[in-house]
C-alpha cells in the first residue's frame, strides 16, 4: 500500500493510526508512507501512478492498493481500504508502483508519428496536442495584450521619426526579444511555483481566484476605463517611459550602444507591465500543471506559447517597418481587447476549478473559447447596439 501524505495535513495525521493498525495486524502487507508536501522526491512516482490509475494527483492522502485509490479520509474511505486489503491478501493483486511502470514504459514506446518538430521550437508530443490548442488560443489572446501594444505603437511612433529602416529594425528587434525572455522567464517561475505547490488542494482555488479578479477588472474597464482599481500602465510611469524611449533616437550611438541601451530599457518596462499582462500567463500554467504536464512537454509548449505571443507583435513591428508608419492605439481598440480578454479569463477560472480535464479535449477546448468569444460579442452587441435604443447608457463616455 503507497500512502501519499503530509505531514503538516491533518486528515493525513486522523489516518495515520489506522493504517499503522493494519499494518501491524497483517504481516503479509507493507504500507509505504510518502511525503510529498515538503520534498518533491516521490512527485514523479506520485504522478506516475496517478496516471496509470487515471485519476488526477492533487490532494493528499491519495493511498494505492490493489489497482484501487483513495483521496482524503472517512469511515466509508477506511472501510473500502480495509476490504481491499483483504481481497488482495486472499488473492494476487497488481502492484500500484508495477502498474505505473508499465504505463510509463507504453509511454515510452510510443510510435514515431506521436512526435512532430516544429522550426524553432522542435520536437513536440501530440499526446498533449489538445493542450496545445489551449497553449495557442490563450496565447493569441494574450498577444493582444492592450498594455503591450500600446508600449510597441509609443516605441515605433517615436523611433519612426528617425527615417531609418535599419534603426528601427534594430530597436524593435531587441525591445520584442528582450520582452519576451523576460516574460518566459516569468511563466517558468510562476509554473514552477505551481508544480510545486500542487499538491495543496487549495492552491487551483487560489490561481482561479487570481484569474477571476483579472476578468472581472478587464470587464470593468470596458465600461469604465481606468475607473478605480485598474491592471494598466501608471500614468507617473509613462513620463519616464517617453523620455527613455525618445533617448533610443538619439544620433550618434554605436549599434551595440543602441542595443543596449534597448536592452535596459525593454528589461524595465517589461517588470512595469507585468501587473497588466500577468492574468494569461497564471491561468495557463495552472491550466498545463492541472493536466499534469512537466518536463519537455512543458517546455515544449512554452515555447509554442511564446512564439505565438511574439508573432502578433512581430506582424505589427513588420507592418510598421515597410510602412514607415505606425497608426495610433486607440483607447476603444484597448477597451474591447480587455473585454475579451476578461471573458476568457472567467471561463478559464470556472474550467480550472470546476473540469481542468476540458481542456485536454480539442472540441471541448474549442468550445470553451468559442463560447467566451460569443458572450464577448453578445455584450459588445447589446452596450453598443440594443441598450441605446432603449435609452440606456452604462458605463462613461467613448
Amino acid at each position: 500500500m503507497y500512502v501519499f501524505m503530509s505531514e503538516t495535513c491533518p486528515h493525513c495525521q486522523a489516518q495515520k493510526p489506522f493504517l499503522e493498525r493494519l499494518d501491524e495486524e497483517h504481516e503479509r502487507l507493507e504500507v509505504v508512507h510518502m511525503e510529498v508536501m515538503t520534498s518533491d522526491e516521490h512527485h514523479d512516482l506520485l504522478r506516475a501512478m496517478a496516471t496509470a490509475h487515471e485519476v488526477r494527483p492533487g490532494s493528499v492522502p491519495m493511498i494505492f492498493l490493489g489497482g484501487e485509490v483513495w483521496v482524503g479520509d472517512s469511515g466509508q474511505i477506511r472501510d473500502e481500504i480495509e476490504a481491499t486489503v483483504e481481497q488482495c491478501l486472499a488473492s494476487d493483486c497488481p502492484d500500484p508502483r508495477q502498474m505505473a511502470m508499465e504505463v510509463a514504459q507504453e509511454g515510452e514506446q510510443a510510435p514515431a508519428e506521436a512526435l512532430i518538430r516544429l522550426p524553432l521550437i522542435g520536437a513536440i508530443d501530440l499526446a498533449v496536442q489538445p493542450l496545445m490548442v489551449s497553449t495557442l488560443m490563450i496565447a493569441f489572446v494574450d498577444g493582444f495584450n492592450p498594455c503591450s501594444i500600446w508600449i510597441l505603437t509609443i516605441l515605433l511612433a517615436l523611433v519612426l521619426h528617425s527615417g531609418s529602416r535599419g534603426r528601427v529594425l534594430l530597436v524593435g528587434l531587441t525591445f520584442l526579444f528582450t520582452t519576451a525572455a523576460i516574460y518566459g522567464a516569468f511563466i517558468a517561475g510562476v509554473f514552477s511555483v505551481l508544480a510545486y505547490a500542487a499538491y495543496l488542494p487549495w492552491v487551483y482555488w487560489i490561481v482561479a481566484l487570481f484569474a477571476l479578479v483579472f476578468g472581472l477588472v478587464n470587464i470593468k474597464d470596458y465600461f469604465w476605463f481606468k475607473r478605480g482599481f485598474s491592471f494598466t500602465i501608471d500614468d507617473k510611469h509613462k513620463p519616464g517611459i517617453f523620455k527613455g524611449f525618445r533617448e533610443l533616437m538619439v544620433n550618434g550611438r554605436s549599434p551595440l550602444a543602441l542595443m543596449g541601451a534597448t536592452i535596459v530599457m525593454a528589461s524595465g518596462i517589461a517588470l512595469i507591465e507585468l501587473p497588466c499582462t500577468a492574468g494569461f500567463p497564471v491561468i495557463w500554467s495552472g491550466l498545463v500543471n492541472a493536466n499534469d504536464v512537466s518536463g519537455m512537454a512543458f517546455i515544449g509548449l512554452l515555447a509554442v506559447y511564446l512564439l505565438i505571443y511574439l508573432l502578433i507583435e512581430l506582424v505589427i513591428f513588420g507592418v510598421a517597418v515597410v510602412k514607415l508608419r505606425i497608426d495610433r492605439f486607440q483607447e476603444g481598440h484597448g477597451r474591447i481587447l480587455k473585454l475579451i480578454g476578461g471573458v476568457i479569463m472567467i471561463a478559464l477560472a470556472v474550467v480550472l476549478l470546476a473540469a481542468p480535464e476540458l481542456m485536454s479535449g480539442i472540441g471541448s477546448s474549442m468550445g470553451v473559447f468559442l463560447g467566451a468569444f460569443a458572450v464577448t460579442g453578445l455584450i459588445v452587441l447589446l452596450h453598443r447596439q440594443v441598450l441605446p435604443r432603449l435609452g440606456i447608457r452604462i458605463g462613461d463616455g467613448w
